[in-house]
């Protein structure tokens, strides 16, 4: 799935290179002059993660839990509701494949010290999207605002925990985003690279049975934070 996603993006980029021929010339050819002055209209986007998490602890550790992130890919539609000029109101349902390892110390077995969360998360945000007056074929803007996601791959109805090897995270989460980017008009079509980041606002972990687990015993909070790299058509 994700060769075939890696193949589709660059054929959407071979296509842009072509798009975007002189856009950022002197005087570039106004295109889709129009098109923001609509009152509602659609799109869709695909991009890249890099997930996350921010750890808080009860009592300092002699050593932090590592965590090792790799990056994913999501996928999305986007529904955007002019509220002003220079004011729009967003939706933006996506799905989002995340993979994260976290790293124990003080275990002499591999299968105690490292943990692998494989995430499939649909995200569900809702975001206000400021924007610059435009300028020839260019409009940059900043966007923010909040999601609740769902983790499809949540353990958290499992009675095993990291005893069983099984480590426990909450189905849903609440999130802050920021982010900003720039509009391109182009010929046939506008597209729009951002980059937004994402901060959990509660606590994710669900604890193991025993109280003094050393997998979570010391754990305060884990909130998820992360990076989106999103190409949004339109």
């Amino acid at each position: 799935m994700k060769k075939l996603f890696y193949s589709y993006f660059l054929l959407i980029c071979l296509q842009l290179t072509a798009q975007t021929k002189g856009i950022f010339s002197s005087d570039p050819i106004i295109n889709l002059e129009n098109f923001d002055k609509q009152r509602v209209y659609f799109g869709y986007f695909l991009g890249f993660n890099s997930y996350d998490f921010k750890i808080d602890y009860i009592n300092t550790p002699a050593a932090d839990i590592n965590v090792n992130a790799t990056s994913g890919f999501n996928v999305g539609i986007v529904g955007d509701l002019r509220l002003f000029e220079y004011v729009n109101l967003r939706f933006e349902p996506g799905l989002y494949y995340a993979q994260r390892s976290l790293v124990y110390s003080g275990f002499t077995r591999k299968i105690d010290s490292e943990r692998e969360i494989r995430s499939t998360y649909i995200d569900f945000p809702l975001l206000l999207k400021f924007s610059s007056k435009r300028t020839g074929n260019i409009r940059p803007f900043l966007v923010g605002g909040v999601s609740s996601t769902l983790n499809l791959a949540s353990n958290a109805k499992s009675t095993d925990d990291n005893y069983q090897q099984r480590f426990r995270l909450r189905t849903w989460t609440q999130n802050y985003q920021l982010g900003f980017g720039i509009d391109l008009f182009l010929e046939y079509f506008k597209f729009s690279p951002s980059i937004r980041g994402v901060f959990g606002l509660n606590d994710e972990l669900i604890r193991d049975n025993n109280p003094d687990s050393p997998w979570t015993g010391n754990i305060e909070s884990m909130k998820t934070r992360g990076i989106f790299v999103n190409f949004t058509f339109h």
